[in-house]
């Protein structure tokens, strides 16, 4: 894919109120990133979750923080250790907060201090659907997403998950925060399409940051 603004300076995009696209905000931290990645990777691969009505999730996941998103039978939660290797989550590497904390800096949330960091794998072909961040005790903290490698086309929605969807197009080193009156609006991620990357390869990454405990 061309991108006609390789050359370009970081800039915003409002999305909703309470939410901004910031381009190209994280493209100088993406090495350090992407190193993190690994670093945690390591330590507690990625995974497919299955969702507690029994459907094995196309993305795969790991995790790093404090805490960890999982799920089993019951739901979904956060927790201390990692389910697949009984130790605790790896802790977030510093390039990681460091960028978050610039990002929610730029987007208006200047005290967002998350705890958990869900890293996301897309291979071609794996989809999210549309759905609410909601498994966090605290809904004044804003989320923070980070997509690394391939472009992916990001649905965001509103508070009904049948409201109207605004369609957008991701791209390596763009990062969405929401938060205040968009923090519980529905979004997704459409199926990812085939292509290679410099960074990445075949895959698209994705770090989301959240204050999963008060």
């Amino acid at each position: 894919m061309l991108d006609l603004f390789a050359d370009a300076e970081p800039w915003e995009e409002p999305l909703a109120d309470g939410a901004v696209v910031l381009r190209r905000f994280a493209l100088a931290s993406a090495p350090a990133l992407m190193a993190g990645i690994e670093a945690v990777a390591a330590r507690s691969p990625f995974r497919h979750m299955v969702t507690p009505g029994g459907y094995t999730m196309s993305v795969a996941m790991t995790n790093c923080g404090e805490v960890g998103w999982s799920t089993n039978l019951k739901g979904y939660l956060y927790a201390q250790v990692d389910p697949q290797t009984g130790a605790p989550w790896p802790a977030m590497p510093g390039a990681f907060r460091t960028l978050c904390d610039a990002a929610a800096r730029a987007a208006g949330y200047p005290d967002f201090t998350p705890d958990a960091c869900l890293i996301n794998r897309y291979a071609p072909g794996a989809k999210l659907s549309l759905h609410q961040d909601k498994d966090e005790p605290d809904l004044r903290a804003p989320i923070v997403s980070v997509s690394l490698g391939l472009p992916a086309v990001f649905q965001f929605g509103g508070l009904k998950r049948n409201d109207p969807l605004k369609r957008l197009l991701l791209e390596h080193g763009d990062v969405v925060v929401w938060g205040g009156p968009s923090r519980l609006f529905y979004h997704g991620i459409q199926p990812l399409k085939p292509g290679q990357h410099p960074a990445t390869g075949e895959y698209r990454y994705n770090l989301t940051f959240r204050q999963a405990r008060k």
